[in-house]
């Protein structure tokens, strides 16, 4: 049997351009997502996670073009400690006024290169607190058949965005949360 190079090579490509140069969308798996974040303070550091409500991202590898977001209930804030967290609900992220932290993601650098995986740099406005701000993240992304994975840490300037510093005379905290994001999802092409 002899084979030929050039109509591998051709179909090969085909193949790739076909199933990375369409439109795909991904919707985020809440039980599988993981979103984790750690206060340091003087006396110790806090750690705690939230969950993702729901999301949903619409991506076209070709034209770059990128839609969708991820939803954070913001009273499934926990760090382990009832009081604290209360507080953190009531007084800090005032989730009585403001119940859904939002990650709207308006473009991802480096999704071309994503093939099975890629560090890529998610970009958008990060809405908590009833106010939304630029924010752009690293992630390293995985495609594994239909399931795809991303991981990626940023900072949160909680203070400088307007919310309460929970510092007392003795307990100093500071003024930025670490949030590392584990996001698990399906792809539909």
């Amino acid at each position: 049997m002899r084979l030929n190079i050039g109509k591998v090579l051709s179909s090969s490509l085909l193949f790739v351009a076909s199933v990375f140069g369409q439109q795909m969308s991904v919707d985020f798996d809440p039980a599988a997502t993981k979103i984790n974040w750690s206060l340091v303070g003087n006396v110790h550091t806090t750690h705690g996670t939230f969950q993702l409500k729901q999301g949903h991202v619409e991506v076209n590898p070709a034209s770059g073009v990128v839609s969708g977001e991820l939803v954070i209930e913001g009273n499934s804030g926990n760090s382990n400690d009832g009081a604290r967290d209360k507080r953190m609900k009531k007084e800090i992220l005032e989730t009585d006024k403001f119940p859904e932290i939002r990650f709207k993601i308006t473009k991802i650098e480096g999704i071309e290169q994503l093939k099975n995986e890629a560090t890529v740099r998610a970009v958008g406005q990060f809405t908590i607190h009833g106010a939304s701000h630029e924010l752009s993240v690293p992630m390293q992304m995985k495609i594994n058949g239909t399931d795809v994975t991303g991981t990626g840490k940023f900072v949160v300037p909680f203070v400088d965005w307007g919310m309460k510093d929970p510092s007392n005379f003795l307990f100093k905290v500071n003024k930025t949360v670490e949030v590392e994001l584990m996001a698990a999802g399906h792809i539909k092409r």
